[in-house]
């Protein structure tokens, strides 16, 4: 089973994501809908918070942070992440609270 955020691809498999930069702490915050919401403690300077996304969705899935792209939004809170070599299905069993 799949969910909005998740879509396949040819190279892997593609998450929406929207950012709430500058949170007490880096976690998931929603799972469902369009984006998934993900709260980083890193502020949007300098890459920073860019950074920190990809290597919390690299650590979440138990896979290696050059696995973890950007796609898209690299200055926007909606941000489209590529996880390499995996599928939509691969993720969700690695999601806290969905496996």
């Amino acid at each position: 089973m799949t969910h909005e955020f998740l879509k396949a691809d040819a190279a892997g498999c593609l998450l929406a994501l929207k950012i709430v930069p500058r949170a007490s702490r880096t976690e998931w915050a929603d799972l469902a809908g369009p984006e998934a919401k993900l709260r980083v403690n890193a502020p949007p300077v300098d890459g920073a918070a860019n950074e920190a996304v990809l290597e919390f969705v690299a650590l979440t899935l138990g896979c290696h942070r050059r696995q973890v792209q950007l796609v898209r939004g690299g200055a926007s809170r909606h941000k489209l992440i590529r996880v390499n070599g995996v599928t939509p299905e691969w993720v969700m069993e690695r999601l806290p609270g969905r496996g």
